[in-house]
């Protein structure tokens, strides 16, 4: 494996108390779930606002896209800025989002905030190198897998409550409760985070603005592994993506007749992989991140064929949503692993570019998603579904060269 292009000299900092971490965990959850509650609620804000089809698959495509350029302008900030006061400001940034959604009375308004709200959600993203750099190298893994059940219990989580919220007080609900939460990060999240920082060697010469972002090719050109772990999980992540958009909208169309709440219900069965994303970071941890992701990407592939035969069976779905989710949620854990595995100084440049990767995937597979149900219906998106698996499985074999002897 190629060395890293800047070596580490800063020693870990004390261990952070298990406490925290779950407190940590949970910030992401929430940060994570503003983006999301778009997802079961996609019919409902359609008719209210007189949009559908693939314009109205624009708004969670858009969201996805602002985020990717907002991770990669502001991320990077994360090794040279007071983590602190980065998390504040950004945490600020998705309450006057939710807000406006909330608050938005015509398409454009709407589509608008989502985008704002897409480009401030960095906290999901630079909490977890902030509290890698504090524990040992043989716990990154499990911490790593601790930090991921936020950010799936965010996914799955907005799903099932704005599904149910939105089924019994209106869609603007989940954006409400989505805004209260927000509001409660900008109390607990400062508290817990050190005020005063050591962000990087004190003998190393400080980077300019500048000098950050452009530093970013160069560790893209050193680090194949890394740049192949932001393409398969752009690849996952919008296999996720256009599948619960495919679900939001199947299961509440006039040949199904289901209401939103149900698209809540089947997240809230998929929540319970979330308990596996600690053992999931054990197990990369054990036998390599490498060769873990192998099995996850093949979770995932069994997930889409199952697609196949659910058609309009609700029950049926649930078994392809749980091998779904939990090759999902584990191949994030695994692709972190190997990225938070590299020099202290570097990480949030490294989720810069994985994240960047990741959520451009994500953009155009919610576009993607929504216009492929559109034009072919159930079965043209269990097909998309298993090209996108298909691929992850090969990118994950392949991937398995770069594993450490």
């Amino acid at each position: 494996m190629t060395a890293p292009p800047i070596p580490s000299t800063i020693t870990a900092p004390r261990r952070i108390s298990e406490i925290k971490l779950f407190l940590f965990s949970a910030a992401c959850a929430v940060a994570v779930a503003n983006g999301y509650y778009i997802h079961p609620l996609i019919a409902p804000v359609g008719d209210e606002f007189d949009v559908h089809g693939t314009l109205l698959g624009l708004v969670p495509a858009f969201n996805q896209i602002a985020l990717a350029l907002g991770i990669l302008l502001l991320l990077p900030l994360g090794d040279r800025i007071n983590n602190r006061k980065l998390v504040t400001l950004f945490v600020a940034g998705q309450f006057l989002a939710m807000l406006a959604m909330g608050l938005s009375q015509n398409f454009l308004l709407f589509a608008a905030a989502s985008s704002l709200l897409g480009f401030v959600t960095i906290t999901p993203y630079l909490l977890p190198a902030y509290v890698t750099k504090r524990v040992r190298p043989d716990r990154i893994g499990h911490v790593t897998g601790i930090m991921s059940a936020g950010i799936t219990v965010g996914l799955l989580g907005s799903r099932a409550g704005g599904g149910v919220l939105g089924h019994y007080f209106g869609w603007r609900a989940a954006y409400w409760v989505g805004a209260g939460l927000t509001f409660l990060l900008l109390i607990i999240v400062p508290f817990i985070m050190e005020k005063d920082e050591k962000l990087r060697d004190d003998s190393s010469p400080s980077q300019s603005y500048g000098a950050l972002l452009g530093s970013l090719w160069p560790i893209i050109r050193n680090m194949p592994d890394v740049l192949l772990a932001g393409l398969l999980q752009a690849l996952s992540f919008g296999f996720f993506l256009a599948l619960w958009l495919g679900i939001g909208l199947h299961l509440t169309s006039p040949a199904m007749g289901y209401g939103v709440d149900v698209v809540g219900y089947l997240a809230l069965l998929a929540v319970s992989n979330i308990f596996i994303a600690p053992w999931s970071g054990r197990l990369a941890d054990r036998i390599g991140p490498e060769r873990a992701r192998m099995l996850f990407a093949l979770a995932q592939l069994i997930g889409a064929l199952l697609l196949l035969i659910a058609g309009d069976n609700v029950w049926i779905m649930i078994l392809p949503i749980l091998f779904s989710n939990f090759g999902g949620a584990s191949m994030d854990v695994a692709n972190r692993t190997i990225l938070f595995g590299r020099a202290p100084e570097i990480r949030t440049r490294l989720m810069t570019i994985y994240i960047v990767i990741m959520f451009t995937g994500g953009g155009f597979s919610s576009w993607l998603g929504t216009a492929v149900y559109t034009g072919a219906g159930w079965n043209g998106l269990a097909l998309l579904s298993i090209f996108f698996a298909s691929t992850i499985m090969a990118l994950s074999v392949y991937g398995a060269r770069f594993r450490k002897s």
